[in-house]
């Protein structure tokens, strides 16, 4: 059974349209709602006399608004539209700049990252009257260090385009935190900034191995917002404990214990069937044999030197004689040890010039001895370290270069500090 139709001041801008459209009103979508909505009843009221067209109507016009509750169309009408131009036209074009130097480094994965920046011509103008030739762009692996002091681990430097505004960047190792940053090489070595970007760590390209479940009870009307109940510490970030000062007694009774052990060990395969075999002679079984044999705890030996055996066979007290040490293990005695490794690597890139030129190796100015020789230390971290080295002559004139590239492999990790060994317990 159809429901009724609602009344026409209850109905919505677009079931009025339709309703007009039923009705063959022209210019209705141009029409507001109050001016439809007259229309409508105007007609309506016109068509009152004739029953039968009315009642089909109004069927029609039921089955129009019903299907019209399932249509999610748009509802703006060419006012609207028209307002949204005018307001389109009144706010121009977007800037190519906002007068402010700014880089931003994005991980895009473990093995890439996406650098965009807006730096405005005056401060690149500026840079290029300093000595400024090529535009580069830098990548800095910034891990445990402050590079407004330190020294980067190592750094990537792409040339690029004076245009440019964005950038993919590989990423040399992962779960390490790196910065970008665009400035101008210059010919005699120098490094001109022109924006540095915000520390970012890259995530690593395996999952984690720190596993640490930590349960804590929070009651259930404290205030979660704002609130730091347990702070999670890296394994790499925890201090490592000292480690505990061996226990000392004023007795040597330990020592005294680990020494009868340590006896009866050797006393337990000199007389075992392995030590016998080793005491055969080449004819016959010598008696430390035969003792072995028939005591391979280790008491035939003890019970041969005491004379227990004789040519006639064995003398019973021997045995007694051995029943006093019946408590040693066979087992060897079990004491902890500690072992360590640190092994590392370093870069060393040297050479020699004249003593009054200029060297740069990386972009960084490096100090020459008075025999113009020269030495730079550097970690050797994994991935590819790029090391341009570029000299100047004193007057400008003649320059000198060498481009040099290295690379580390770790294939294998498991060292540590003697501060961090801690003893282990080997059978």
């Amino acid at each position: 059974m159809a429901r009724e139709r609602p009344p026409l001041e209850e109905m919505t801008l677009r079931q009025l349209r339709k309703v007009a459209a039923e009705l063959e009103i022209s210019r209705y979508s141009r029409m507001r709602k109050s001016q439809l909505l007259a229309d409508i009843q105007t007609i309506l009221s016109a068509q009152g006399a004739a029953s039968t067209q009315t009642d089909r109507s109004n069927s029609e016009i039921q089955e129009i608004v019903e299907a019209s509750k399932f249509n999610l169309g748009s509802e703006e009408t060419e006012e609207n539209l028209e307002s949204l131009a005018d307001i389109d036209q009144s706010i121009g074009d977007l800037p190519s700049g906002y007068g402010e130097s700014r880089i931003v480094l994005l991980p895009r994965d473990p093995q890439w990252a996406y650098v965009y920046w807006d730096v405005p011509n005056s401060q690149k103008e500026e840079l290029r009257r300093q000595g400024g030739q090529q535009l580069a762009l830098r990548l800095y692996d910034a891990t445990d260090i402050n590079l407004d002091y330190q020294t980067p681990n190592n750094l990537q430097e792409y040339n690029s385009d004076e245009l440019a505004r964005e950038w993919y960047l590989p990423i040399p190792i992962s779960d390490r935190d790196y910065v970008a940053e665009l400035g101008y090489r210059c010919a005699d070595g120098r490094w001109l900034v022109l924006t540095r970007s915000k520390v970012v760590h890259v995530p690593p390209v395996f999952p984690s191995e720190w596993v640490e479940d930590n349960f804590i009870t929070v009651p259930w009307d404290q205030t979660l917002k704002g609130q730091t109940f347990f702070t999670l510490v890296p394994p790499a970030k925890k201090v490592v404990p000292a480690p505990e000062e061996p226990v000392t007694t004023s007795d040597s009774s330990y020592d005294e214990i680990f020494n009868i052990a340590r006896e009866a060990e050797v006393q337990r395969i000199s007389g075992s069937l392995y030590g016998s075999m080793q005491h055969e002679s080449g004819i016959g079984v010598a008696p430390e044999s035969l003792s072995s044999f028939v005591f391979p705890s280790g008491a035939g030996l003890f019970a041969g030197a005491a004379g227990a055996i004789s040519a006639s066979g064995i003398n019973y007290s021997g045995i007694g004689m051995m029943s006093s040490y019946s408590f040693f293990s066979s087992e060897a005695p079990i004491r902890p040890r500690q072992f360590w490794l640190v092994a590392d690597a370093e870069l060393i890139v040297y050479g020699a010039t004249e003593p009054d030129a200029s060297v740069t190796i990386g972009g960084r100015p490096i100090k020459l001895n008075a025999d113009g020789t020269f030495r730079f230390h550097t970690s050797f971290q994994d991935g590819i370290q790029d090391y341009p080295i570029f000299a100047v002559a004193a007057d400008g004139e003649q320059n000198r270069a060498i481009h040099m590239k290295f690379e580390r492999q770790t294939l294998e990790r498991r060292t540590n500090t003697k501060e961090e060994a801690i003893p282990e317990w080997i059978s």
